[in-house]
């Protein structure tokens, strides 16, 4: 190949493809990966065989892959989908190219529609359009938020510290090409719809868009819409119940519908997989299921006529002006028929008026010719809100004795000074309309059946009971949602538990810290560190300057007086106590989300630590380097240090590493001594992934013994106890020499050793000796320190293992959400309880661990040895000195 030719193949983009179908390959070092349908794909080199080598670019794997599975994406519209971060909703995107052509072709300005989290559609205008970070190809839309969603962002128009458009705070956003829609047409479904109806044929059931007037009905089977009442065997009972919605869902091929039931047996609440698709009053009244499993219903519906609905398919059609709904609803008949009349309804002109309006008591629903406006229809504003936060979709009630109906429009209407409501009503009534008027369509359903009232006259449905509100859980957790789960201030300062009390304080359901949107981090680490140790007092009592800042005192005062006191006086801390020190570190930090994404202990307690001006815990010294301060070390095993992974058939034990192992392992092949002694010291443990693990188990040394890893101190010669005066770390793995014990030598024990023939290449160091040369053997005291606590995690939840009492069987757990009260409002209950049980394998030696079977491992006694994350030791001699 020549020069040019390989410099053109290098500067050519890199072609994309797109997994067609759920795939599964094997590698030799990840073992088993499986990639989603939707999974992008980047190929790294031309195969001229079967499969290509590609880079997937949702994991960064490098996979070889078969070709038949892969779909080409074209260039242009390869990194509209890569900015889409859920595969499924790739792929589904992907079969929709004309809308993602008409992306691609949007221009700065432009009106649009975009989902934000479980706040449905907002408007706005498109302000950028391109990818976020530099060497991206992902193409993300910028949006500014119109009134009234202003406020409702979560940006000024920057991202990472990079302006990419300019706008108040709390009006930007940043969405992909699934969330965002051009605001002209709201037809995102149509094209979806129109293929599954070319892909079935007439003979199937079809459906209409929820928002196309121009689909036509392509058969002349039975025609269903949105409003239609249908019925469907529920197990061997018959449910009857009306149509909120029909259309595609993501990663199903068939339409589904959306029904509001009438009796409450249901359990499904309006969304689907994060999107929002009608509005149901209480989950109990909501159900969703395939389109082919319900019918038409025109008389109260029967097992014997349900099993057999299927010999007539369903499609849907708009009712004409003059259609009419004969059937009701047992349950919604049990209201007589308003007799209400025209006079009492209408709005009669006063003299001298040329224009009807909308009175505050009263409602207008003139019968005229209807002049369509496709501009209306199925227009939402969203100044609804005033309405007792009512929207389209909305169960209200109106009058006294009240009429019921459903919100089909809010909007303005010429002439009212304030927004309107267009309802369908659940009966018939003669001086109602089909969704017109005054000759301009607004919405369509069923003669006799349109109203139009004021919407701040419209009330809830009081038939049925109101939906729980989503709400900001950032702002909701403070003194008065959390008032029946508050824990008390206390000032005076309060020494740890240990023993008996600290069980009889601790344990049992609503004790040690309630869990929050995510603050399991935290939680675990608190309750670890303060719980039943002081070694970390020195953050509640360390002397603050004035220049530390109003924030530092704030957060001591705060860590001290409402939680770590609370905590050892009552044994329970609320989490709104901890949500205030959430902020305080959201406040202090360029991060942002302390508040409510997941974040790891080291991130928390490094943040913590260095908002209180901490002394750092750990000084440690590489060679002759000045010392290296920190709060935390991780311990890095050798390479070599476990056996290849074992077949699930073929493994009986568990590969086993002890801390005492892995901490004189880490410092000696890093060449690091520690600079003085520390008083606490948190260690992280290796972590390499669920599907290959180096250790199958790490066994939490109780006791760490340090002496031979402080810098400038007395030592043992290996062999005959002398003073040390050389080091060999070549000789560390010799198992003729005291194994798995660090190897140091005096001057004659040196020169012996070294002489053997399997040891001439060993190169020992020569370590200082304090206090001049030392004859005889050494009587020093071990530098030796103990277990508190470990914190553990399993599927990014952490919880606590701590060391409450002398006794080896003085153990207890902690999980701040153990349980829960109440659903997506609701509150989380923490649990403490004993768990003597881990005592038996704490006890334990790695050998004999090692030979234990893998089945013998449950309960908390896998979950400390196999999801271990943090140990935390201390040296309670030093802990209260310094």
């Amino acid at each position: 190949m020549s020069g040019a030719t390989e410099r053109s193949r290098r500067h050519r983009p890199l072609k994309m493809y797109l997994v067609h179908s759920d795939y599964k390959v094997e590698d030799h070092l990840e073992g088993a990966i499986r990639l989603p349908r939707g999974s992008l794909c980047q190929v790294q080199e031309d195969g001229k065989g079967d499969q290509f080598w590609v880079k997937v670019l949702d994991s960064g794997s490098l996979v070889k892959i078969d070709k038949q599975v892969l779909i080409d994406v074209p260039g242009e519209l390869s990194g509209l989908l890569e900015a889409v971060v859920d595969a499924e909703s790739r792929f589904q995107l992907f079969f929709k190219p004309h809308r993602l052509k008409r992306l691609a072709a949007l221009s700065i300005g432009a009106e649009v529609r975009v989902q934000v989290g479980q706040l449905g559609e907002l408007d706005g205008v498109l302000r950028y359009r391109g990818p976020l970070t530099a060497g991206s190809a992902a193409v993300h839309f910028g949006v500014q938020l119109k009134s009234p969603a202003a406020g409702r962002g979560t940006n000024n128009g920057s991202y990472k510290g990079h302006q990419f458009f300019h706008c108040p705070e709390g009006c930007g956003v940043f969405v992909a090409a699934s969330r965002i829609f051009p605001r002209s047409s709201r037809t995102s479904n149509a094209d979806a719809v129109l293929a599954c109806v070319r892909e079935y044929g007439p003979t199937q059931s079809t459906i209409q868009a929820r928002t196309t007037d121009s689909i036509p009905s392509i058969s002349s089977a039975p025609q269903l819409q949105v409003g239609h009442r249908v019925c469907f065997l529920m197990g061997q009972n018959p449910v009857s119940g009306e149509v909120r919605y029909i259309g595609l869902l993501p990663g199903k091929t068939e339409p589904y519908v959306g029904l509001l039931l009438d009796n409450p047996v249901g359990s499904w609440d309006g969304w689907f997989k994060g999107e929002f698709l009608c509005a149901v009053p209480s989950p109990q009244y909501g159900h969703l299921l395939p389109l082919a499993k319900v019918s038409l219903s025109v008389a109260p519906p029967t097992a014997e006529s349900l099993k057999t609905h299927c010999q007539a398919p369903v499609s849907p059609s708009y009712p004409s002006s003059n259609e009419t709904r004969t059937h009701q609803s047992p349950t919604r008949t049990a209201n007589p028929k308003p007799s209400h009349n025209a006079s009492s309804l209408l709005v009669t002109k006063p003299q001298g008026s040329s224009s009807s309006t909308v009175t505050d008591q009263s409602y207008h629903c003139p019968r005229s010719p209807t002049k369509i406006v496709p501009e209306r229809n199925e227009v939402q504003s969203e100044r609804g809100a005033t309405g007792m936060g009512l929207e389209v979709g909305c169960m209200v009630e109106v009058n006294d004795p009240p009429l019921y109906g459903v919100i089909r429009w809010i909007g303005e209407i010429s002439g009212i000074p304030e927004p309107v409501a267009g309802l369908e009503l659940d009966q018939e009534l003669t001086a109602a309309t089909d969704g017109s008027y005054l000759g301009e369509r607004y919405f369509r359903c069923p003669a006799n059946k349109g109203l139009f009232v004021k919407l701040r006259n419209c009330r809830r449905d009081s038939r049925f009971p109101a939906p729980e509100t989503p709400a900001n859980q950032v702002q909701r957790c403070n003194s008065i949602a959390f008032a029946d789960w508050s824990s008390e201030r206390v000032e005076e300062n309060t020494p740890s538990l240990y023993g008996v009390l600290a069980q009889e304080r601790y344990t049992g359901w609503k004790k040690g810290i309630q869990g929050h949107l995510n603050s399991c981090y935290l939680d675990a680490s608190l309750f670890s560190l303060f719980s039943c140790s002081s070694s970390a007092d020195s953050a509640l009592l360390w002397p603050l300057r004035p220049q530390d800042g109003p924030h530092c005192c704030h957060a001591q005062d705060l860590l001290r007086c409402e939680i770590v006191n609370p905590l050892r006086r009552h044994g329970y801390v609320c989490a709104s106590k901890t949500m205030a020190l959430r902020r305080l570190l959201e406040a202090e930090s360029s991060d942002t989300g302390f508040t409510s994404q997941e974040k790891d202990p080291e991130e928390f307690i490094n943040k913590l630590f260095q908002l209180l001006r901490v002394e750092p815990l750990l000084k440690i010294r590489s060679a002759s380097r000045q010392p290296q301060e920190c709060h935390l070390y991780q311990l890095f095993p050798l390479p070599n240090a476990a056996s290849p992974p074992l077949s699930p058939s073929t493994r009986q034990s568990v590969r086993v590493a002890t801390v005492q192992i892995l901490l004189e392992t880490s410092f000696m092949h890093a060449g690091l001594k520690f600079a003085e002694a520390p008083s606490c010291l948190l260690l992280l443990m290796p972590r390499f992934g669920k599907d290959y693990k180096m250790f199958d188990a790490i066994l939490p040394s109780l006791t760490l013994d340090i002496t031979d890893l402080l810098d400038d101190t007395l030592r043992e010669c290996s062999i005959c106890q002398s003073v040390a005066e050389w080091e060999c770390a070549q000789c560390y793995e010799d198992l003729d020499i005291k194994p798995n014990c660090l190897k140091q030598y005096c001057q004659i024990c040196n020169t012996q050793v070294h002489n053997h023939r399997k040891r001439l290449s060993h190169k020992p160091d020569k370590v200082g000796v304090p206090g001049g040369p030392w004859a005889g053997p050494v009587h020093g005291v071990r530098q030796q320190m103990s277990l508190f606590a470990v914190t553990c995690i399993q599927t990014s939840h952490y919880v606590s293992f701590v060391r409450c009492g002398p006794t080896p069987t003085d153990w207890l757990f902690f999980d701040s959400m153990a349980d829960r009260e109440g659903g997506e409002n609701g509150f989380n209950v923490p649990q403490v309880k004993a768990c003597p049980e881990v005592a038996q394998y704490l006890t334990q030696s790695d050998g004999e661990l090692s030979k234990l079977e893998t089945s013998s491992l449950h309960g908390a006694a896998r979950r400390l040895l196999c999801d271990s994350y943090m140990c935390l030791y201390h040296n309670p001699q030093l802990s209260l000195y310094k």
